[in-house]
Parts: C-alpha cells; structure tokens; sequence
C-alpha cells in the first residue's frame, strides 16, 4: 500500500506518532531533498520527488505492493502531493496520514482563530488578489516569485494596508515570525507561511 505521511512544517518533533511509526516501517522513502534528509538515519531505500510527477505516478504504480511512504511537508492535503496521490489512486491503495500544516503551526504562534479562515497559496500560480482582498482573514502558502512583498504590494495597490503575519522557517531553531502592514513588508523572506488580516 502507498502512504503519503504529513510531516508537520519540519521539525522532527512536529510529526504525529503516526506518521513517524508509518516512516519507520517503510521499504522506500519518496520526498524532496529537505524532507529525505530529516530521516536519513533509517534503512529504507528513497526516491528523490521531482517535477515529473507522471513519471512517480507510474512508478508508484510498479511498486503499490511494497511499504512505499511519499513525504509530504504540513499536511498532504493543504496544497500538498495527496490532491494529486489521491486522484490516481483508490482508497484501498492509498492511505494519507494527516500532518500539522505549517498555517496551523502560524495561527497557533500567532493565537489567530482559525474559524473563517480563507486557505489559498501562491506556490506556482497565480493568486487571486481580489479574493485575498474580500475575505477578512486569509492564509497563504506561498513561493519565491510571489512571496510576501508581492502580495503585500497588491493589497496597496487596491487601497488596502493589511496586517501580514509572516512566518520564515517555521518549528526550525531560525524560525521568525513578523507582525507588520503590508507597507512595511521587506522584499525577501526565508521559506514562509502568510496569514494577512483585512480589518472591516
């Protein structure tokens, strides 16, 4: 059976007794580099995870009878690989063990409610701004093209000066987490998670 294990937003600690027994019992280990490296003191074999993902699809498929674990940074489901695991793969082949994704991880440092939370990402595509500006409370996932300045400028650009809480390298030793209006968001930012507050 194929596993895809949410592994929290990177540290080791942040993974559920779950996924962690799931990754011990693995015959192959399938991730990114960052992800391999967190567990490369085990015995499975692994499989670097890359842009030809018809290429893993078809491989996964050759290999569904074996413990094969797919890394899936936060929670695989939250703009993750298990959209994709799970629209290839029935339920008796697939099973996806949920992960604390790294929004949660930055509401939780932030104590912002997720109750009318707006989840949306800007990691390879375009986002809808006019959307972001509606909603009151919005979380992004995002990328290195549209990062927080980008977004941060668009809302200005729309009469808007939000409250952005930006968190670089969240649950690492160089984890920072800013409060500021998209005024003053800087151009770069480590890996990060955005959640942006439009007051009413």
């Amino acid at each position: 059976m194929l596993t895809v294990v949410g592994i929290g937003p990177g540290a080791a600690h942040m993974l559920t007794l779950q996924a962690q027994a799931a990754i011990n019992d693995a015959q192959i280990l399938v991730g990114g580099a960052r992800q391999l490296a967190l567990f490369a003191h085990g015995n499975a074999q692994t499989r670097l995870l890359d842009s030809d993902l018809d290429g893993l699809i078809d491989w996964l498929r050759e290999r569904i009878t074996e413990r094969v674990v797919v890394l899936a940074s936060g929670d695989p489901l939250i703009y993750g690989i298990g959209k994709l695991l799970a629209a290839n793969f029935s339920p008796a082949e697939l099973r996806i063990i949920p992960g604390i994704s790294s929004i949660q991880y930055l509401c939780a440092k932030a104590a912002v409610d997720m109750n009318d939370l707006w989840i949306t990402s800007s990691h390879g595509r375009e986002p809808d701004f006019n959307a972001i500006a509606a909603h009151q409370k919005v979380a992004m996932v995002t990328d290195q093209i549209i990062n927080p300045y980008a977004i941060a400028q668009a809302m200005l650009t729309r009469g808007l000066n939000p409250v952005f809480i930006i968190g670089e390298n969240l649950s690492s030793a160089n984890e920072r987490i800013h409060r500021l209006r998209a005024a003053d968001v800087a151009h770069s930012y480590a890996m990060n998670v955005v959640l942006i507050l439009n007051e009413r």
